[in-house]
């Protein structure tokens, strides 16, 4: 009887044991919990002003005597004042002044070596020292200055660039309208002379419109927002915008197999920078030459767009300035087929304006290859981790705090 009693004494004092223990085991998940909250919050001043300058629109370099990179963030990288350590030689050369005298320096920067992807083309760095009493580093301060130099641009070279092109076809159209009020008895130059005065008209209106693209294109307007465009997609479009004219000619359109790669861009102004390549073979090829339009991916990075022609060929000289507005290598023919002379210009602001190289190969004769070398999308790649391009904090301690701090912040947006 004793033995039954005590039995049913202890599972009665182990029942009431159990959820203690759970009770008390919940206490000590949730301490933990909270202590692991503790350390993915920003607790220090140093993590606050990392976090600063990581996430700062400016890009911010610090310099010792030497030239080495003592910080940078992330944007300095973006804009090219630093690249893998090293400083940017223009901006190394005034930091030397800077410490000479100790005197603030600002300079204007034109960016004609860019990092693949990247849209910055012009920045303004400051520079000065970090501070007075002590002399032995400089800070460089740096600002995208690529849109208002691209607005600038485009304001002074608009009223210059159709106040002189549409001088000749005004000019034309009045002569053309005279001798039509002089022929109003000849139905025969009456329908001669109104036929020249409407294609005259057209072929203002084209110029016109496409003035005012170049003028979007140099900075009249904000860039578009980018998105990812299936290369395979621009090919065909373009295509088929100029398939009607290629028939006409007797000419055959060819296109590469398809590559299934993205890049991050405007779908309409790609299309109509690869159709103003098409639309320039076409109109300088012979009847029956073929035109080809081929893709190649190079080191899975670069997509390069080629558009190849057997046509008249480009000479060396005429090479450097196939790309000025207004500029034909045959105006004889160029104007017979209604050119306004602006679309290769057109086609190497939308390729720089998407980061891009455009490229060319002509031989008189022989025919021409223009190439648009565009960086491919990569959704992985194309999301920066916080702190990237930091090159000396990214290795101090808080590095993984911050970078803790980042990830929770993500992750309640989501």
């Amino acid at each position: 009887m004793s033995l039954v009693i005590a039995f049913l004494l202890g599972a009665v004092a182990t029942g009431l044991a159990v959820p203690g223990v759970l009770w008390l085991n919940k206490r000590v998940q949730r301490y933990r919990s909270s202590g692991t909250l503790a350390k993915n919050e920003v607790t220090t001043v140093s993590q606050v002003l990392h976090l600063t300058i990581q996430g700062s629109p400016t890009g911010i370099v610090v310099l010792d005597r030497g030239g080495e990179v003592v910080l940078s963030n992330a944007r300095a990288h973006e804009m090219g004042m630093v690249h893998e350590r090293t400083l940017n030689p223009e901006i190394w050369r005034f930091a030397a002044n800077v410490y000479g005298d100790q005197e603030t320096r600002a300079v204007d920067l034109s960016m004609s070596r860019r990092r693949p992807g990247s849209r910055v083309t012009a920045i303004r760095v400051v520079v000065k020292p970090l501070t007075l009493v002590d002399d032995r580093f400089v800070i460089a301060y740096g600002t995208d200055e690529s849109e208002n130099v691209r607005m600038e641009s485009a304001r002074r070279d608009f009223v210059a660039n159709v106040s002189h092109e549409l001088k000749t076809p005004v000019g034309g159209m009045a002569l053309l309208a005279e001798a039509l009020m002089e022929s109003t008895d000849d139905l025969e130059q009456v329908e001669y002379f109104g036929a020249r005065l409407l294609k005259e008209a057209h072929r203002m209106a084209d110029m016109i419109n496409e003035l005012i693209s170049l003028s979007k294109l140099q900075g009249a307007e904000s860039l578009p927002d980018m998105e990812p465009v299936l290369v395979d997609e621009l090919v065909d479009e373009a295509i088929s915008r100029n398939q009607l004219a290629a028939d006409n000619a007797g000419i055959v359109l060819t296109k590469g197999n398809p590559r299934g790669v993205y890049v991050n861009g405007d779908k309409s102004l790609l299309v109509t920078a690869l159709s103003n390549l098409i639309s320039n073979a076409i109109n300088y090829s012979p009847q029956t030459a073929p035109v080809s339009v081929s893709q190649k991916v190079v080191d899975s990075d670069l997509v390069l767009i080629r558009v190849t022609d057997r046509g008249i060929g480009i000479s060396e000289e005429e090479q450097k300035r196939v790309f000025e507005r207004f500029f034909r290598v045959d105006k004889a023919r160029s104007r017979s087929t209604g050119g306004t002379g602006l679309g290769l210009a057109i086609v190497k602001h939308v390729v720089a304006n998407h980061g891009g190289n455009i490229k060319l190969w002509s031989r008189p004769g022989t025919g021409s290859t223009f190439t648009i070398e565009l960086p491919i999308h990569h959704p992985e790649k194309d999301s920066p981790t916080p702190g990237e391009g930091d090159d000396s904090i990214s290795r101090s301690p808080i590095r993984n705090a911050v970078t803790r701090v980042a990830t929770r912040r993500k992750d309640k947006t989501s």
